[in-house]
């Protein structure tokens, strides 16, 4: 169940304790790419993974703003603190189990939140107040996630897959000419670079070019079956923490 689409009256008459709460960022993916590729692309995934599992799932409104001040010096690139981030998810996951949906899989379609989820994650489970799991989807989809970049191939794939209208067709050249083949500056295993713009021309990491639809299906239905997979054992498993050794 979808609680835009709900009334509270429909909600009261679910038995359930599943719910899923799609995170994910409003920032720029390069000049092909829509601003809203990371919440468009985590809603997808959320929506295909319910649909695959025989069980009631409330699904959360996505929240569109994350940790994306690496993107800043791109116009429309909205971000909030990694402090204010995890408030809110925080919260947003304690409303839900105040209605009984405790077991929260956050499906996350941001690099720059999963700290943070992960931490949510844990504190809301180790304080009993929900079991939360958060879950990134192109972590999930095999040997394409060795190529995620930015705005590159796995996004470009699933925005075309899913949401064709809004990809830049004649824009995909253009992303690719100033595209960085890989993330950040690299020395001694560690990054120099805390923006995106320090190493990308145009914000993309990848090649746009390899992100064909018909990959864009691919990556939904492994994404959707890997997310399944999760829900049944999220769903399934003996939440209460370990005693004291």
């Amino acid at each position: 169940m979808d609680l835009t689409e709900a009334t509270w009256t429909d909600v009261s008459e679910l038995e359930t304790d599943l719910a899923v709460l799609p995170v994910g960022s409003t920032e720029q993916h390069g000049p092909h790419a829509p601003l809203g590729t990371d919440v468009l692309t985590a809603r997808a995934v959320a929506d295909a993974g319910v649909e695959r599992v025989d069980r009631e799932v409330v699904r959360a409104p996505a929240i569109p703003v994350g940790i994306a001040e690496e993107h800043r010096q791109f116009p429309g690139t909205m971000w909030v603190s990694p402090e204010t981030f995890r408030r809110y998810v925080r919260e947003s996951i304690e409303s839900l189990a105040y209605h009984g949906f405790d077991r929260v899989v956050v499906v996350n379609g941001h690099g720059g939140n999963v700290d943070a989820l992960r931490e949510v994650g844990g504190r809301l489970s180790r304080d009993g107040t929900a079991y939360a799991v958060p879950f990134t989807w192109f972590e999930a989809v095999g040997d394409h996630s060795a190529e995620m970049g930015h705005g590159g191939p796995l996004e470009t794939a699933l925005v075309r897959h899913c949401e064709p209208d809004l990809v830049r067709e004649d824009r995909i050249d253009e992303a690719k000419a100033g595209a960085a083949d890989g993330w950040g500056e690299w020395v001694s295993h560690a990054n120099l670079a805390y923006d995106s713009a320090e190493f990308t021309e145009n914000g993309v990491v990848g090649d746009p070019s390899d992100g064909t639809e018909r990959r864009g299906e691919e990556l939904l239905e492994l994404a959707g079956d890997a997310l399944a997979r999760l829900l049944e054992a999220v769903a399934e498993r003996n939440v209460p923490r370990p005693d004291d050794r």
